[in-house]
């Protein structure tokens, strides 16, 4: 064995050089389980990544009926007192008013499909204020939303309109005058009760701290009932909510 090669063996088993050894070991191993369990928690959203925000994309849609008078109070709460609070909070007495119809992929969700959204005509936005009662909200679901379904507005607001058409409100939600005190599960007995074809699957209650904020339901692409593992996993865990009356009740 040649000096050079003797002194090289030597300071590789040396007890210094163990150590080092060692070291680097543990952290290209360290690097390693990182890079994995990267690539384990992220395979399915890269799946999803191959459409991310293609516009006409996704899976299903999610109708979200808001709770208006919820909303009005928790506005007043925060100090909130804008034109669109004013528009929907004013003396008309709403109950559950349309959030949005959101494209939803299995897992997660598309938004602002196009940049800059094409322009929405007002004449759209008038022609919806019976169900969505703020001009902002209707601009902002079209842009955050609309340009996902791969439609233009004036289809996608037809849309919203037949999604609106095709879910049955509760009898008992319809003229309520007084602070309701109920479980969540029971909003959503009664709506599967109303809804033939819907099942408890497809349906999530959403709230706040105290009060109902949404009732969101699962449609097909096609405005069929249909089951939804993630939205239903997100359903508000309170044993009770409050459901504010209606204004001018």
């Amino acid at each position: 064995m040649s000096t050079g090669l003797a002194s090289d063996f030597s300071a590789c088993t040396s007890s210094k050089a163990f150590p080092r050894q060692r070291s680097s070991l543990a952290a290209l191993l360290t690097a390693a389980l990182a890079f994995l369990a990267a690539m384990t928690a992220s395979g399915p959203l890269r799946a999803q990544d191959q459409r991310q925000n293609t516009p006409g994309e996704f899976d299903f849609y999610v109708l979200s009926l808001s709770w208006s008078p919820s909303f009005c109070e928790a506005a007043s709460e925060r100090g909130n007192s804008g034109r669109n609070q004013q528009i929907q909070c004013g003396g008309r007495p709403y109950s559950f008013v349309v959030h949005g119809l959101w494209p939803q992929y299995e897992r997660g969700f598309p938004n602002y499909c196009q940049r800059p959204a094409p322009r929405l005509d007002r004449n759209i936005v008038s022609s919806m204020l019976d169900l969505m009662p703020a001009p902002g909200l209707i601009f902002n679901e079209w842009d955050k939303h609309g340009t996902c379904s791969g439609v233009p507005a004036r289809s996608y607001f037809e849309t919203i309109r037949k999604a609106r058409a095709a879910v049955k409100i509760p009898q008992e939600f319809l003229d309520l005058t007084e602070t309701k005190t109920i479980a969540p599960a029971a909003v959503e007995e009664a709506f599967i009760k109303a809804n033939p074809g819907l099942s408890d699957a497809g349906i999530a209650v959403t709230c706040d701290s105290r009060r109902l904020s949404e009732v969101r339901i699962c449609l097909s692409k096609d405005l069929q009932f249909r089951p939804c593992e993630e939205i239903n996993r997100r359903s508000c865990r309170r044993d009770t909510v409050e459901m504010p009356p209606m204004r001018g009740g």
